[in-house]
């Protein structure tokens, strides 16, 4: 992030943040390593005396008590690490697996199928879309995946010759739940989010992130990107995983926030997620993913992630989906949206604040080479170890 990127305090944080309970990670230059931190007006609060790591800290029956006591040590403010003067802002998260469901929204169900069928080739998107929009689209809408309504929509598009696998996890009673990146490689606001090069059709997904504890408990909720390249899984469903998982293709943040009695899951699924995209050369574009369109309830998607047939015991994320997929021009007409490099993009809901990044190619991007056994080597060096 160079200086005519820097982020603020007040642009990145939930609207009512002086009520929100936020935590984090930072790297502090102070302590030599990443600390969990919980951000109280403005103020980065050191967590590490609680619990060394955010899986940890999110096990512990009284986090909220935790993160509530008066007594922390204070690191500065939160612009010193968004400026780069105290260290940096991570992602949120840590030894957590990074999850995600794929085709939970109407809008997204249809744009999955006309990815398979144009097979990644972005010019034929349109006229697939204008012939499948009002056939499909009217179909899905309002239609709760796995019920009576939804057997009957697929029977109905079986016999059209227009059913797909994509509508199979989309309304089936399976949902699609896949692995977005690997514990520890995920990026957070202010860094760069990566595009591998091969891909000439692509698009950020903005989406609502739960964070959940070892035991399925649901405990808060953040912000993600999850960057996909249209054109690779277009190709085949069977590369999904070149597809979604590459250097700095994941982003979650800024931060979690931690639910309580005035932000709970309910209150979580009414909120509508925005996404804003600035180029370089002058693009603009803006669209909104409302939680209340998604097919399945988020506890419904966790459940289905986490059971007595697959467990985390270090605690998983969970990306919900969006039904936002952008269609804009931009290189030209029919061409549809992709992303060129230096694009701005923010996602942001007024509970859960903004999450900024700026694209970059992925080879590219800083490489990743801070993970599980570097954590747990500097945690131990820094005294931490029993706290992990």
């Amino acid at each position: 992030m160079n200086s005519t990127q820097a982020l603020k305090a007040e642009g990145i944080l939930p609207a009512d943040s002086d009520r929100a309970i936020l935590v984090g990670r930072v790297w502090s230059d102070a302590a030599g390593g990443p600390c969990p931190v919980v951000i109280r007006n403005s103020r980065v609060l050191d967590l590490t005396g609680i619990a060394a790591t955010v899986s940890g800290l999110l096990e512990r029956d009284d986090v909220l008590a935790s993160v509530s006591s008066a007594e922390l040590p204070d690191l500065g403010h939160l612009d010193d690490f968004l400026n780069g003067s105290a260290g940096r802002l991570l992602a949120p998260i840590d030894l957590q697996a990074i999850k995600a469901a794929g085709v939970t929204f109407a809008d997204s169900m249809l744009e999955r199928v006309i990815e398979e069928q144009a097979r990644g080739d972005a010019g034929r998107a349109q006229d697939i879309r204008a012939r499948l929009a009002p056939v499909i689209g009217e179909n899905l809408r309002g239609v709760a995946a796995g019920s009576e309504k939804a057997l009957q929509v697929k029977e109905l598009l079986q016999e059209m010759n227009l059913w797909s696998q994509y509508l199979e996890v989309g309304i089936g009673p399976d949902a699609e739940i896949f692995t977005k990146a690997q514990p520890m490689s995920s990026v957070g606001c202010g860094d760069k989010v990566g595009l591998h090069p091969i891909s000439e059709w692509n698009n950020p997904e903005p989406e609502v992130v739960l964070v959940t504890r070892s035991d399925g408990r649901i405990l808060g909720a953040t912000l993600g990107n999850d960057v996909n390249l249209r054109d690779v899984e277009g190709r085949s469903a069977l590369l999904l995983g070149k597809a979604k998982d590459n250097n700095a293709s994941c982003s979650i943040g800024p931060f979690i926030r931690l639910f309580d009695d005035s932000f709970t899951l309910e209150v979580l699924e009414q909120v509508v997620v925005s996404l804003h995209v600035e180029g370089t050369d002058g693009f603009d574009m803006a669209g909104e993913s409302p939680m209340q369109a998604i097919s399945r309830k988020p506890a419904d998607l966790v459940s289905q992630m986490r059971n007595r047939s697959h467990q985390y015991p270090d605690g998983a994320v969970l990306f919900l989906g969006t039904m936002f997929a952008p269609v804009k021009d931009r290189r030209g007409k029919g061409q549809g949206f992709t992303h060129e490099i230096g694009d701005r993009v923010e996602i942001s809901t007024p509970s859960l604040g903004r999450l900024t990044n700026w694209v970059d190619r992925s080879d590219r991007c800083p490489e990743w080479d801070f993970g599980t056994r570097e954590l747990l080597r500097n945690l131990v060096q820094r005294g931490l170890g029993e706290r992990i």
